[in-house]
Formats: structure tokens, C-alpha cells, sequence
């Protein structure tokens, strides 16, 4: 299975975040296989339009809440990763978890880096590099 659930709809609160807003959490690398997405249809024009982003965020939206991690923006992008054989791509995590429940649904209650999430994914590797001689 590509994700850990495919889910309908957003089960955390309204979080208020603007576009600023997720531009402030560093993007970082996750597995597909620990996302629960939050959309069970996707349009097949967004998946094959090669200028999605254009537009957007080049990152996806991902937001922790209560330990599982909702893919809220980016299914196109995901499912594109997988169809490319990658087991995980680089996101934006909101992390509600780390948000006292007062604050959610204020336009900017939460706190741009607030508790930074551990490295959830499989670090990078990458190849080395050799010299010609």
C-alpha cells in the first residue's frame, strides 16, 4: 500500500495557517507509507499536469495531529512520487501536536517552528562523488 490509510476529510482542527505561514516550516523528508491523506478522489489532470505548481507551494502540507501525520495539500504530488518508484518525498509539517488547543483555529496562533517534529524519514544518502583522472 502506498499510504498508511486514505482518509475523507480533515479529523484536526481548523488550523488558520496562510501561505506565509507554511513557507516557515523547513521542508523535510518522509516516508509515503506514514501519510493518511485526507482525500479519497484526485483530479487526473492535477496528476499529470506537469505545471501543478507553478502556482503553489512546491512542497506538500502535511499536519501532525495526535501522532499521525495528514497529508493535507500535495495527493497529486505523493501519488506521483509513487508512480516514479520513490518511497518518500520532501514536505511541510505543521506540527498541532506541539500546539496548545487554545491556540488552534487562530490565523496566527501557531508558532512557526513550534517543537521541531524528530527526523521522521530515512536519512539522505548520497552517492559518492569520484573524480576523473
Amino acid at each position: 500500500m502506498i499510504f498508511k490509510a486514505v482518509g475523507e476529510g480533515r479529523p484536526y482542527p481548523e488550523h488558520g495557517c496562510t501561505p506565509s505561514d507554511w513557507a516557515e516550516q523547513a521542508p523535510r523528508q518522509i516516508r509515503l507509507s506514514d501519510l493518511v491523506t485526507t482525500k479519497r478522489t484526485l483530479d487526473l489532470e492535477a496528476l499529470l499536469d506537469e505545471q501543478s505548481t507553478f502556482y503553489g507551494d512546491l512542497f506538500a502540507h502535511v499536519v501532525r495531529w495526535n501522532g499521525e501525520l495528514y497529508l493535507e495539500d500535495g495527493l497529486h504530488r505523493a501519488l506521483r512520487a509513487a508512480l516514479q518508484q520513490r518511497t518518500s518525498m520532501h514536505v511541510r509539517i505543521l506540527n498541532l501536536d506541539a500546539v496548545p488547543a487554545a491556540q488552534t483555529g487562530s490565523s496566527s496562533g501557531i508558532p512557526a517552528n513550534a517543537d521541531p517534529l524528530p527526523r521522521v524519514g530515512p536519512p539522505t544518502r548520497r552517492p559518492p562523488v569520484v573524480s576523473p583522472r
